[in-house]
């Protein structure tokens, strides 16, 4: 089984950026998704990005889309979630996932999860 990692979160104020950054320690299984999906407290986990490999399409959920890039670096094994203009309802743990995902938010399609890492906004 695939262990991920994520790793930059912390706290930044509302407008501010951040960069996520997930690593696989093994090979990513060809044509999986990379999603990106966060829990804020009291609230259900939600996607939010998922890029396919096998295409290149990305998805976002519409509460990030135009501010959320995720991106699959050089290394395949590795990939990013850059966040800009984030606003306080953007606060939550932050996980990534891989899976062979017919949807792109489908909790169940993914299989590898990361332990998450906390993203807290200020206003």
């Amino acid at each position: 089984q695939v262990r991920l990692a994520e790793s930059g979160g912390g706290s930044v104020q509302a407008g501010g950026s951040l960069r996520l950054s997930c690593k696989a320690s093994g090979s990513i299984e060809s044509g999986a998704c990379m999603g990106w999906f966060r829990q804020a407290p009291g609230q259900a986990r939600e996607g939010i990005a998922t890029l396919y490999t096998s295409s290149n399409i990305s998805y976002y959920r519409d509460s990030v889309k135009g501010r959320f890039t995720i991106s699959q670096g050089n290394a395949k094994n590795i990939w990013d979630l850059q966040m800009n203009s984030l606003k306080p309802e953007d606060t939550g743990t932050y996980y990534c996932a891989t899976g062979m995902c017919a949807a792109p938010y489908t909790i169940g399609d993914y299989n590898n999860w990361g332990q998450g890492t906390q993203v807290t906004v200020s206003s």
